[in-house]
């Protein structure tokens, strides 16, 4: 489809080649842009998403759809016509601490919100490494496993060491002096000791959500592929 908004190129052919619609990343819009760029992606996608948006910046959008919802925790506003769930397993959120909440949320909404089965649990740390344990059959069951901590970021390696589940790191801005506004949690998930672990950038929850996606998505491609050939046999 041709785009007619001046001020952008917004993709409307992306949900056909990637597998969702393009994410309009709201800091740094005008009002108005974003009301043109949202309004094209509602009039030809099932699901739409923008991402760090403010409560002002929804106020300006909330009437484009009766539909469209404002979660302020995940910094998001949502269109979830399409709730068909595409995946073939579950998608498993987890964070360290009640401070990451904000991207946990992001992560476990985005997931939601392009088609994955998707679980929560939060607050449960190395600082209380009892309170992870009592989830190991959870974590077990979940096809994929997003990890969501700051500080030093121990949460991923851990979990990594305890299941044989693809584990995405997000790293969080969350942290005293020396966390450097994330660096520090980053650092640690990229010199994980367990093995499987793959980390996005910092704060980066939609980020992560989104290469969960593609893992769930591609599982259940391949397990098709298995069981025709299986079949053939």
């Amino acid at each position: 489809m041709p785009d007619d908004i001046p001020h952008s190129h917004t993709d409307f052919d992306r949900e056909r080649r990637c597998g969702f619609s393009e994410v309009v990343y709201c800091p740094g819009k005008s009002d108005q842009q974003l009301v043109d760029i949202m309004k094209g992606l509602i009039e030809n996608h099932d699901n739409v998403i923008a991402s760090r948006i403010t409560p002002e910046q929804f106020t300006a959008i909330k009437s484009l759809h009766h539909n469209l919802i404002h979660n302020p925790t995940a910094r998001m506003a949502y269109l979830h016509r399409n709730k068909s769930i595409k995946g073939i397993g579950t998608v498993l959120v987890i964070s360290a601490g009640t401070s990451d909440t904000p991207i946990a949320e992001e992560a476990a909404l985005t997931a939601e919100i392009m088609g994955n089965d998707v679980r929560r649990i939060y607050d449960v740390g190395v600082a209380g490494l009892h309170r992870l344990m009592n989830y190991t059959d959870t974590l077990q069951q979940a096809n994929v496993i997003i990890a969501v901590a700051g500080m030093e970021g121990a949460l991923p390696s851990i979990v990594a060491g305890l299941i044989d589940r693809p584990i995405i790191a997000v790293p969080t801005s969350v942290g005293y002096g020396t966390s450097f506004n994330g660096l520090a949690a980053l650092l640690g998930m990229l010199n994980a000791c367990a093995s499987g672990v793959t980390v996005v950038n910092i704060d980066n929850g939609f980020g992560a959500a989104y290469a969960a996606t593609r893992i769930n998505r591609r599982n259940k491609s391949f397990m098709g592929s298995e069981e025709i050939k299986g079949k053939r046999a």
